[in-house]
């Protein structure tokens, strides 16, 4: 754990708070930075900050790793509301595919907080992922996960890594995502 870390840590949870403040419909469990708890086990969480999304009555794989700041505040917003809500504004079609999938989905977004393009492809990915609990979407910032970026060589944002093996550069149409996620099952 780096002092960066915690830095970000404590701004993940002024957004959090800030949320809380304007819906007291948004509960919030908060895990000490850092700690391998069961609940992280649970739901996969292995970097920090961390935010997962669920719903009132399901348990979603949406993730954010890094502080949701810049243009990825309004996608959290975004996808508070969707899993109240339950209407994603995906095609008929798209949510037929994205139920038929049974081998589990690994979708890695990686943004920068000054990128416009970054919440689309990150509201694509969670959007599959409240679809469907075998696909995991995760948000995943950059700067802020070095070490990844230069593992997936992310030299431009949004990047998104599929499975480890498919990747898709730009906020891509629900179609052109959906056929890359569907790639990268096969």
């Amino acid at each position: 754990m780096t002092k960066d870390h915690c830095l970000m840590c404590n701004g993940t949870i002024q957004v959090v708070d800030l949320l809380v403040q304007m819906s007291p419909k948004i509960i919030v469990e908060k895990c000490a930075c850092g700690k391998e708890t069961e609940e992280a086990k649970k739901y996969g969480i292995d970097k920090h900050p961390a935010i997962l999304i669920h719903g009132e009555d399901r348990e979603y794989n949406v993730r954010y790793f890094g502080l949701p700041g810049g243009y990825e505040f309004g996608a959290l917003v975004e996808d508070i509301v969707d899993t109240s809500t339950g209407d994603l504004g995906l095609t008929t079609d798209t949510i037929k595919k994205l139920e038929e999938i049974e081998k589990p989905v690994h979708i890695q977004v990686f943004t920068l907080t000054t990128c416009p393009f970054c919440p689309k492809a990150v509201r694509t990915a969670h959007k599959f992922a409240m679809v469907n609990e075998n696909i995991t979407a995760d948000m995943i910032k950059a700067r802020e996960f070095m070490d990844l970026a230069i593992k997936y060589q992310v030299t431009g944002v949004p990047r998104t890594i599929i499975n480890e093996k498919v990747d898709l550069v730009g906020a891509a149409p629900e179609e052109v995502f959906l056929a890359k996620v569907l790639e990268a099952v096969e």
